[in-house]
């Protein structure tokens, strides 16, 4: 059985979640402060980058990131091109601990217009694609960010992320569409509703054959995409964490049938650069269980 077929079985009948490890380039200093490291520490982007990449394989060799609870890692450009105890970092996720991975491929925000944040444009799309490809990854992701309870801005969203995905499912990976709600939208079960019934029209215009998983805000209405994690286009639907607290973010998850976490920042919250290894992995592992459990409920 291909890697890519192993790897959607997982993706589909698995118990676990997904780990966000994909803040890039403008939230990475702020990643690294909330990880107890310093601006002075690195003198220009490649130094910030190489600490960047010594606290992802921090969380990635951890005893307690494994196969058994996350599902897959979310990796950005740079983690790709690195290596992680001398494998590449894409191949040692599945290799060593059977994670799968995906590459974030979208190059930012473009600024609020009609009350959302499209995805800057993505010129060389196809070469990241290519290069993703020779680099052993199975999906990717991409994000977007609706502001406001905006029709025909959440239907440009939702166009942008499937024509995106289209590209990305003939390239032959499975995409996670992630069209965030801000947490702060001021009328966020409305901004749903829309952004629900956009989808949906989306799934059903896709091409038998064609899979894509989704990424989502937790909702105001509880199993409010019920209807897209039973859909057969689906592979998976995934939960952002969005600046809620992993306290928060796990009561919300509960409730959400089907649903797992992908969580960035709830993940890493309390671990630090300063922790001892054994401390380090007990809060790491103490984090993973409440996302596990609340992810399988």
């Amino acid at each position: 059985m291909s890697n890519f077929t192993q790897q959607l079985q997982t993706m589909k009948i698995h118990p676990g979640f997904i780990a966000a490890l994909d803040q890039s380039g403008g939230s990475t200093p702020k990643a690294l402060r909330q990880y107890g490291i310093k601006e002075d520490a690195w003198s220009n982007e490649d130094e910030m980058f190489a600490i960047v990449h010594q606290m992802r394989t921090r969380i990635i060799t951890s005893p307690s990131f494994t196969g058994e609870r996350i599902l897959g890692a979310i990796l950005f450009e740079n983690t790709m091109d690195r290596d992680i105890e001398g494998q590449p970092s894409a191949d040692y996720l599945w290799n060593v601990k059977r994670v799968v991975p995906f590459l974030k491929v979208d190059q930012g925000l473009a600024a609020e217009q009609s009350g959302v944040q499209l995805m800057k444009p993505m010129p060389a799309l196809a070469a990241l694609l290519a290069k993703a490809k020779a680099k052993r990854i199975f999906g990717t992701k991409m994000r977007s960010v609706i502001k406001q309870a905006n029709a025909g801005g959440i239907k440009d969203i939702v166009n942008q992320q499937f024509e995106t995905a289209r590209q990305i499912i003939a390239a032959s990976f499975v995409p996670i569409i992630e069209p965030e709600v801000d947490i702060h939208c001021p009328e966020k079960a409305k901004a749903e509703e829309l952004l629900r019934a956009a989808i949906l029209e989306k799934l059903n215009e896709l091409p038998a054959g064609q899979l894509v998983m989704l990424k989502i805000t937790l909702p105001e209405v509880d199993d409010f995409y019920a209807n897209c994690v039973s859909h057969p286009k689906v592979v998976k639907v995934v939960a952002l964490s969005g600046g809620y607290t992993l306290e928060e973010a796990n009561r919300r998850l509960r409730r959400n049938h089907g649903i797992v976490a992908s969580f960035s920042r709830a993940l890493a919250e309390g671990l630090s650069a300063q922790q001892s290894d054994a401390e380090y992995n007990a809060l790491l592992g103490a984090t993973i269980q409440s996302i596990f459990e609340a992810s399988n409920t």
